[in-house]
């Protein structure tokens, strides 16, 4: 049974951090890319950041540029989400998502408020 389940997301206030992580099961995660999207309410679904199979190909959306890393633990069938100087705009559910098979997670929201 093929599983995506994230965590790490919570209320935060601008200027803080947070780190999601999204660990894969049942299929073999080492073989696709992996890509964090977000939605935020009333808004299309966009792209935040993809890591290819190894680790060494990362690409990511303008808007997080220079605050957001994504990163990859092929061994532990996790990928990660590392957020940096939140801002209020960040504030969405958040979802990893399988290239490839085409799996989604059930997202964890990211608030982002004084």
């Amino acid at each position: 049974q093929v599983q995506l389940v994230e965590s790490g997301g919570d209320l935060v206030q601008p200027g803080g951090s947070l780190r999601l992580s999204c660990a894969a099961s049942g299929f073999a995660f080492r073989s696709y890319p992996m890509t964090w999207y977000r939605q935020a309410p009333g808004k299309e679904r966009e792209l935040v950041a993809t890591i290819g199979q190894s680790g060494i190909f990362r690409n990511y959306a303008d808007s997080v540029k220079g605050r957001f890393t994504i990163a990859r633990d092929n061994a532990k069938n996790t990928v990660y989400l590392q957020m940096n100087s939140l801002k209020p705009e960040d504030t969405a559910m958040y979802y990893c998502y399988a290239q490839g098979p085409g799996y989604w997670g059930q997202g964890t929201q990211v608030t982002v408020s004084s």
